[in-house]
């Protein structure tokens, strides 16, 4: 009975302290729902005056009538740039190359402007601009008010590279080191390689391209090149290049590593591209190694092979000449290279199938093996180092002569997929299905088939599935896998295909009005949380040409707000159900930019 009394007390107790605490507690749910009625007044009205404040700008966003209060867009439209920044290349830009360092051509990489500097107006073209010449003239032959640099005609006039005729501009397909023509160039060359004609070397990488015409000579041949140059002294090498309908890209090979993965082209080129490959290390070569496939072919002319016969017109010592072939053996025997073949002005190298050769050197052999810490194919703003980049584990089934041969390769499931934790049924239902979207954005829109279409962008790919639906068009699409996406770059040059890393949330590395056609499927649903869509869309019509088309795949509220940012732009735009029909949550947009003369221009 004590017992029983004793805990009756005790709860008592407990009950009484418990009170205080829950009073306060009362109190403080009390006090915080009174000051949240406050706080949601005061918000409200904060908010109502924003809206009240932005809509007395012309720049504004108001609501719907819908009952779920979807923003609609209301803007201006963009005001034209000054004439001056006619081929504006914000991340390669001359004017801000001072702020950055000169050691190893640092300058020259991609430095972009802060968000704060970004433009907001239209590049426009240049004063006499006209539409492009049309595939596969164009190969030959473009105007010369579209890339007005004359002086480049008298700087290489005796290397052949291009002459001035009238209004235009044309490309014999001389070089530094084929001044009779870059077919018979590239014919010597298919005689050291004969891979080069049997489809075991798809993917080329010319550093240094000058107007491209080596690229341009192997498509006929049906090797796809990434022709590279910086922006610098000759103003428009890549410009040029594109404007002739062959595929290029602004970079240089400097401190950063090239925006590809690792064992990615066939096949890599150098004429007289004047990289100090020994310097810094090797670090230059190192990297060609890098994205070079294993078993692939590293080729080089001008200085210094055949420096005997060639030594008094560069203008060079034989001693000097010998030392450099000396030190480029020399590194390139360490990196386990085996002399392919040479003959006259061309060497060949080719790099080893698999990582035994490195396993088997002495362990003070320069350079090293890079360790595990250094992700072979990160490739966006990451620092070359000297080290070689084994293969990658049981891939051995992606050196040259072991990957399928061209056109096979286009469908093959990649050994890569394994490292993007994907699956062959995946690639393969991903390959169909870009196949039956294809068909039908080719229903819709008559000139999709037609001659205007050369240079086609891919703007956030996967698989590269988009390029491959269109393998039989007279056109070659740039594959951009995001920067911050799931790095699949891999397979897509496994496919055949060509592509580079990108941010959108930064200006590409091209000029102003070299593409098309720009095709984005889901970019907007996926990083629209880190890069604003008007700068997304200012970036597009400064890269596409006059005329130009843009299909923009997504949600239809992105849609919705792109289309009103597209007509601020001077762009035409339709929206249209997808193969899947009205009941599908994306959406099509489908858009031409217009051709407009600078205002500058049309006064003066």
């Amino acid at each position: 009975m004590m017992r029983e009394l004793r805990s009756g007390l005790y709860a008592t107790e407990r009950k009484i302290r418990l009170l205080p605490l829950v009073l306060v507690v009362a109190v403080l749910c009390g006090l915080s729902f009174y000051l949240g009625n406050i706080f949601d007044s005061e918000k409200t009205k904060l908010s109502s005056e924003v809206i009240n404040k932005e809509a007395d700008d012309e720049v504004t966003s108001s609501l719907s009538k819908s009952d779920c209060l979807q923003p609609a867009l209301k803007v201006e439209p963009f005001p034209e740039c000054s004439i001056n920044l006619q081929d504006n290349t914000p991340c390669s830009d001359p004017k801000r190359w001072t702020k950055f360092d000169k050691h190893r051509m640092a300058f020259r990489e991609r430095h972009c402007p802060p968000h704060s500097e970004r433009l907001q107006c239209l590049i426009p073209p240049p004063p006499g601009y006209q539409l492009p010449i049309r595939w596969p003239t164009s190969r030959d032959e473009c105007w010369y008010k579209n890339v007005p640099y004359e002086w480049i005609n008298t700087a290489k006039a005796n290397q052949n590279w291009l002459k001035k005729k009238g209004e235009k501009f044309f490309f014999p397909g001389g070089g530094t080191m084929f001044p009779n023509g870059v077919g018979e160039y590239v014919d010597h060359m298919e005689e050291l390689i004969p891979a080069m004609k049997d489809g075991s070397i798809r993917t080329a990488l010319d550093t240094g391209c000058g107007v491209a015409s080596w690229g341009g000579e192997l498509l006929e041949r049906k090797i796809l090149t990434m022709s590279l140059a910086p922006r610098d002294n000759h103003e428009a090498q890549v410009q040029f290049a594109l404007e002739r309908g062959i595929p290029a890209i602004l970079g240089i090979i400097a401190t950063q590593r090239m925006p590809y993965p690792a064992s990615a082209f066939d096949m890599a080129h150098c004429s007289r591209c004047l990289i100090p490959w020994t310097e810094f290390g090797g670090v230059l070569l190192l990297e060609v190694d890098r994205v070079l496939r294993p078993g692939g072919f590293w080729v080089l002319s001008g200085p210094p092979i055949n420096w005997e016969n060639n030594y008094k017109g560069w203008e060079q010592t034989p001693e000097k000449m010998q030392q450099l072939l000396d030190g480029i053996e020399s590194l390139l025997s360490r990196m386990c290279y085996k002399k392919y073949a040479t003959k006259g002005d061309i060497a060949v190298w080719q790099k080893p199938f698999d990582n035994s050769c490195y396993e088997e050197r002495k362990p003070e052999t320069y350079p090293p093996v890079c360790d595990d810490a250094i992700e072979p194919d990160a490739a966006w703003y990451v620092p070359m180092r000297p080290c070689i980049v084994p293969q990658h584990e049981n891939t051995e089934g992606l050196a040259v002569g072991k990957i399928a041969k061209w056109p096979a390769r286009l469908t093959a499931p990649s050994e890569r997929l394994k490292l993007v934790a994907s699956k062959v049924q995946v690639f393969e239902a991903d390959t169909r299905k870009w196949k039956d979207r294809v068909r039908h954005y080719k229903q819709l829109w008559s000139e999709f088939k037609s001659d205007k279409i050369r240079n086609v962008m891919d703007m956030y790919t996967q698989f590269g599935g988009f390029a491959a639906a269109l393998i039989d068009d007279p056109v070659w699409v740039m594959n951009v896998v995001s920067s911050y996406a799931a790095n699949t770059l891999g397979i897509i040059y496994d496919r055949g295909l060509i592509g580079t890393v990108s941010d959108w949330c930064e200006a590409f590395s091209t000029y102003p009005r070299t593409y098309d056609m720009l095709h984005m499927a889901g970019l907007f649903s996926a990083e629209s949380h880190r890069c604003e869509m008007k700068d997304v869309l200012l970036e597009m019509d400064r890269i596409l040409r006059p005329e130009g088309i843009v299909i923009i795949r997504d949600g239809r509220n992105f849609l919705e707000n792109a289309e009103i940012w597209g007509k601020a732009m001077r762009w035409e735009c339709s929206q249209h159900d997808t193969e899947q029909g009205p009941a599908d949550v994306e959406g099509l947009l489908f858009c031409r930019k217009q051709f407009w003369q600078s205002s500058e221009t049309a006064n003066s």
